[in-house]
């Protein structure tokens, strides 16, 4: 093998990887602009639910029903996308999106500072924190940080290494309908806590055309595209080019929802993607497991 050949699938991760992140912040500041109406639980709801509908009409996976699978796996990786969406949304409700992101990136993190053997995993990953601890207001504006919101963050963090550490799994097993199996379960999870909340508002014509808009751009696209880089790059190696997702997501709240950054925050930022960079970059080629099936 060639190698160009041999590096291409880890661009193509990599690439995919970056549109997951960027639409998938988009799609949750747009969920935030209707937490006045159906409250981060009704988001919650109308992402995962109409995302799952979305995918079970596209791929049809009963088509290719059988064999012996572990479903214990798919079903964790799908409850824990439910779990970690729903605590997300709810960090959303108190605490701004770049804030609330950083915090839910101890997840990955620690999977990267697991998986870490080399000394250079060690510097990008030690640029990551201090990226991190920069993007976090400090002193008073921490103490006014709400700790409801910021428990919800951290939850929604090991959340996130959940679905990364499953969804590796469950993407060696079943493929491209992993996104759509395990999308439905996460569905199972979270509709039930929007009826309770928002009720009948969930029904509004007027909220479709957001809640469509949340549903591709928050799961059915990024999930659907990180399956893609999950099943291509090492848990770890995905793990660390995820510490991308606050900058963008601060990025994301300045731009969409007028959240202000300090030049600490920016200055963070910079520290971030440099870290994704050199990640990127010093990347060892996996081992591929089976493609994923059309």
């Amino acid at each position: 093998m060639s190698s160009r050949s041999a590096v291409a699938p880890v661009a193509l991760a990599i690439g995919v990887l970056l549109i997951s992140m960027v639409s998938y912040q988009c799609g949750a500041s747009l969920a935030k602009h209707l937490f006045p109406q159906v409250g981060a639980q009704g988001a919650t709801a109308y992402r995962l639910g109409l995302s799952a509908l979305m995918l079970l009409l596209w791929r049809r996976p009963w088509r290719r029903s059988g064999g012996q699978r572990d479903w214990r796996v798919l079903w964790g990786y799908g409850l824990s996308m439910g779990a970690m969406n729903l605590v997300f949304y709810m960090s959303l409700s108190t605490i701004p999106l770049g804030i609330a992101v950083a915090l839910e990136f101890t997840g990955p993190l620690a999977l990267a500072l697991l998986g870490s053997r080399r000394l250079l995993d060690f510097v990008w990953i030690a640029l990551v924190i201090a990226g991190l601890a920069l993007l976090l207001p400090l002193g008073a504006q921490m103490q006014s940080l709400d700790p409801l919101g910021v428990m919800y963050a951290l939850a929604a963090g090991v959340g996130w290494a959940l679905y990364i550490v499953l969804g590796k799994k469950a993407g060696a097993a079943y493929g491209a309908d992993a996104v759509t199996l395990g999308t439905s379960i996460g569905a199972l999870l979270a509709i039930p806590f929007g009826v309770a909340h928002a009720g009948s508002a969930l029904l509004s014509p007027a909220l479709l055309p957001y809640a469509l808009g949340i549903a591709v751009l928050s799961s059915a696209l990024p999930y659907s595209l990180e399956m893609v880089a999950l099943t291509r790059l090492p848990a770890r190696t995905f793990g660390t080019l995820l510490s991308l997702e606050p900058a963008i997501a601060a990025v994301v709240g300045a731009t969409l929802l007028g959240e202000q950054l300090s030049l600490l925050q920016w200055l963070a930022i910079v520290a971030i993607i440099v870290a994704a960079a050199g990640t990127a970059l010093s990347v060892r080629q996996p081992v591929l497991t089976e493609p994923l099936a059309n």
